[in-house]
Parts: structure tokens; sequence; C-alpha cells
């Protein structure tokens, strides 16, 4: 399982023209999850996104997580993070975690990043999504969680 994690002054998802998910300052998570992750790596995923120290303290140093400014997390489902890019001209997709079984696992990890963080909002797994941010920085982050 692995994230793409990016510092926002604020993000949303769109589908048909709809917003279904926004925050502001936080977490942007592009989430990936290949065939042999399990609800133990999602659980060390979520530790570790919501201990993870990208924000600023008073001294302008990272020494601040998401939960200590009380920021918002928004998880977009992108199964294309699970691409294997080594060889050729197009990405390959045979170690990407099959849709209803991804589908499964996303929702198991919203869900108990929900029961542990206050502000948390989300795509639409597998929907053709159109997502907007102010990146902070910028500040990115490939977490990976096994």
């Amino acid at each position: 399982m692995l994230g793409l994690l990016q510092r926002v002054k604020r993000a949303s998802v769109d589908v048909d023209g709809q917003c279904v998910g926004k925050i502001e300052q936080g977490i942007l998570l592009f989430l990936g999850i290949e065939k042999a992750d399990t609800p133990e790596i999602a659980n060390k995923l979520i530790d570790k996104l919501l201990a993870y120290r990208i924000f600023s303290d008073e001294h302008n140093k990272m020494n601040c997580n998401v939960q200590q400014i009380n920021g918002g997390v928004l998880v977009v489902s992108q199964f294309t993070l699970a691409a294997d890019t080594q060889k050729g001209l197009r990405p390959g997709f045979s170690s990407a975690m099959p849709p209803v079984q991804a589908q499964q696992l996303y929702n198991y990890m919203v869900d108990q990043l929900q029961l542990r963080h206050p502000q948390v909002a989300t795509g639409i797994f597998a929907a053709d999504m159109q997502v907007s941010l102010v990146n902070d920085g910028p500040v990115t982050f490939i977490l990976r969680a096994e």
C-alpha cells in the first residue's frame, strides 16, 4: 500500500461536476492498493499518515502532524500508483489489487481513518474524478506501508 501525500492549503474532488469531498489545510492522500495489501498494512499507513510531521511549528520547522494543526485529510483512490513502470512505454497494472477487493480495503482504510481523525473527506472509488489542490510548499512525499 502506498500513498502520495501532499501538504495542501486546500483540496477538493469533483465527480460529474459535483464536489464530493473537500478540505482546507491538511493532507491530500492519493492511495494506491496492491495485491498483497491487508487491513494490517492499512493500519500501519494510517499510523504513519497521522503522525507524519510535515507542518511547520512556530520556528518554521516541519515538526507538526496533521492532528496537531487540526487539519483535514482528503483520501482519493488512485490505482495508477501501483503501476509497474520499469519496462517499456506503457504502465502495467499486474501488481494492483483487483477492484472489488481494493474497494473493500479502501473502505476499511477510510472507516478506520474516520475513527481516528475528525476531518476526513474522500473521492468516490473508481470514479472519474477531477482533483483540485493548492500544494503548500510544494511539499509532496511517497509513503509506503508494508
